[in-house]
């Protein structure tokens, strides 16, 4: 049998897709997890898994002493993760048990946005300008300084997913978009002592470069479009690849991606770069994130482009040569539901059924779940996956999918 493979933290479907993978190729698959995120294990990823061990995740040290003790307890051939807040967990522990994995040094950057900016300018990446905020007045008085121009970006350092982030185009509302960012929900720890960050607002339409590095060496698979809301919470609504972009722009993305994943020590695993492109063609790196992309853009890597994003992955860490060429060149594009108003969800009708051509159709909220406005990714109510030889095709029978749809909330009273 082959050598165990340690997750940190084994739930959500990104993890759930690498256990799965990493079970199917002979390796016992042990997860690192917290008492509370266990008992919300499914019957089925027990199954899956050869053992647990909980520690506290919102103490680096301790969660690394226990971490690190574990994995030479059951002789780990690998230790990796897909979940953000846990990258720098991952970089320390496989520089402490030499194996492949993210510089330890730049793992912070690559999770905390303040430290990111600091490391982002130090490489000459290319990206919009960051201030830290400590309090309400703070913000205030940046629009005293000259040059300060709404709209801006109001968000935590340290969330993920869309929470806590405000487009702010009124002065007079800088004081709720802070306080939104400071209280924004996080993993493993609270919210005492959180930085908040003043952005500028970068115009422009906005992609994301799904990238795979090993030792150093990294390769871009696809650039991503990305359909957001509008105005004061930008919460994604589509994710569609390859895109095809005008050479010049693409290889500009390509390189500003490359130093940006230089810049956070990403050396061995995935990287998802978020980038907006100006009307000139100027791209700009908002941020990096040492992990595969979410929302189902592993899949979308899978069905459009014949690669196994999870065995890549799998390689990596292990110090084995992941295998990145494209098989094929379809095109995918993930849609996301949403509830049109607030209330509690009556039904969902006209839902398609699974099959070649859409592969995925999901639906996390229940009848007689609250739904209400989509103010953060966490807020969807379900997903599905199309796929075809081309683009235009795509698109048109994703659009009439969800023309089909129809999602009917009982509204509250008024």
């Amino acid at each position: 049998m082959n050598r165990p493979v340690l997750l940190l933290e084994a739930a959500g479907p990104e993890s759930g897709h690498l256990a799965r993978t990493a079970a199917a190729s002979g390796h016992p698959v042990h997860a690192i997890t917290t008492t509370e995120a266990l008992t919300g294990y499914s019957p089925a990823l027990h199954a899956l898994l050869a053992g647990t061990l909980t520690t506290d995740l919102a103490n680096p040290q301790q969660a690394l002493a226990d971490t690190v003790a574990y994995a030479r307890r059951i002789n780990a051939a690998a230790v990796l993760t897909t979940n953000e807040y846990l990258t720098p967990l991952a970089a320390h522990t496989c520089a402490l048990l030499d194996l492949p994995g993210n510089d330890p040094a730049g793992a912070h950057a690559a999770r905390d946005k303040a430290a990111m900016a600091t490391a982002f300018t130090a490489a000459g990446v290319t990206a919009p300008r960051t201030h830290t905020l400590t309090t309400p007045a703070a913000l205030r008085a940046r629009f005293l300084r000259p040059g300060m121009r709404l709209p801006v970006v109001i968000k935590p350092a340290d969330a993920a997913g869309s929470q806590g982030v405000t487009v702010l185009a009124r002065l007079q509302d800088a004081e709720t978009a802070w306080h939104h960012a400071h209280t924004a929900p996080g993993m493993y720890a609270g919210q005492s002592g959180r930085t908040v960050l003043l952005q500028q607002y970068i115009p422009g339409r906005e992609y994301s470069v799904e990238s795979f590095t090993q030792l150093g060496r990294t390769t871009h698979l696809a650039i991503t479009t990305k359909t957001t809301t509008r105005g004061t919470h930008r919460v994604e609504l589509a994710h569609t690849l390859p895109t095809q972009l005008p050479p010049a722009v693409e290889q500009a993305i390509h390189q500003e991606t490359a130093k940006a994943v230089r810049a956070v020590g990403i050396r061995n695993g995935a990287s998802h770069t978020e980038v907006i492109v100006t009307p000139t063609g100027r791209p700009y790196v908002i941020e990096t994130a040492a992990r595969i992309g979410a929302g189902h853009i592993g899949e979308l890597l899978h069905h459009a482009l014949g690669i196994n994003p999870w065995t890549a992955l799998l390689d990596i860490a292990l110090g084995r040569p992941a295998r990145l060429t494209p098989a094929r060149r379809h095109h995918a594009t993930v849609r996301f539901l949403t509830s049109p108003t607030a209330g509690r969800l009556t039904a969902v009708t006209g839902l398609p059924r699974p099959g070649p051509n859409t592969p995925l159709v999901r639906l996390r909220a229940r009848p007689g779940d609250p739904v209400g406005p989509t103010h953060t990714n966490a807020g969807r109510l379900g997903s599905l996956i199309v796929v075809s030889p081309d683009a235009r095709t795509t698109q048109a029978r994703a659009a009439q999918l969800l023309d089909d749809i129809r999602i009917v909330v009982e509204p509250h009273p008024a």
